[in-house]
């Protein structure tokens, strides 16, 4: 606020997985989780919403999962947390839109990134997750960017309280998207 007069669009992308079943966490690992993904989407609300309430107006924008709605093993901790990010945004933007704040998420499934770049070496890895996806294919950092991009423009201006999923269809289909060519012959 010192180098600008408004801020108009915040973005967080919290993050930690740490892959064990439930029955296997420690307090340690679940304290990690829940204090980066849930804590601190919370402490960002709170310092970025303060502002753009007293300016009347802004975009705040977090990063859900589309494990907040699919799940596997080894994945309930940071389910939750990116389940409970979704409703952190449904709260805070019933809070805030009286001030012209919106918040909303979004909810990528497999994405190439920098993070993701090891799996994507192994076929085998990579082959699965697309195989989730009806475009059977892990999408482009430019693809979700788009997503943000979208929710941070005016394009949006009456879409609070949401969670757009930018996941290639995964939470749309019950596995891969196999034997369609059979049905249209």
């Amino acid at each position: 606020m010192q180098k600008f007069s408004r801020l108009d669009i915040a973005v967080t992308t919290p993050g930690l997985n740490i892959r064990k079943t439930i029955l296997d966490y420690t307090e340690e690992d679940l304290d990690r989780v829940l204090n980066l993904n849930v804590k601190g989407t919370v402490w960002f609300f709170q310092a970025f919403g303060r502002i753009m309430v007293e300016q009347k107006g802004g975009s705040i924008i977090a990063c859900s999962s589309v494990r907040a709605v699919t799940i596997e093993p080894g994945l309930g901790v940071y389910g939750s947390t990116k389940a409970a990010i979704g409703l952190l945004v449904k709260g805070f933007a019933s809070e805030v839109g009286h001030a012209g704040v919106r918040v909303n998420a979004i909810a990528p499934s497999i994405a190439e990134t920098a993070l993701t770049g090891p799996f994507k070496q192994r076929p085998d890895i990579y082959n699965l997750y697309a195989g989730h996806t009806v475009f059977n294919r892990w999408s482009s950092a430019d693809e979700v960017a788009t997503a943000v991009a979208y929710l941070a423009s005016d394009a949006a201006s009456y879409v609070s309280g949401s969670t757009l999923f930018v996941d290639g269809g995964w939470t749309a289909v019950d596995g891969p998207p196999t034997g369609l060519t059979q049905l249209h012959k």
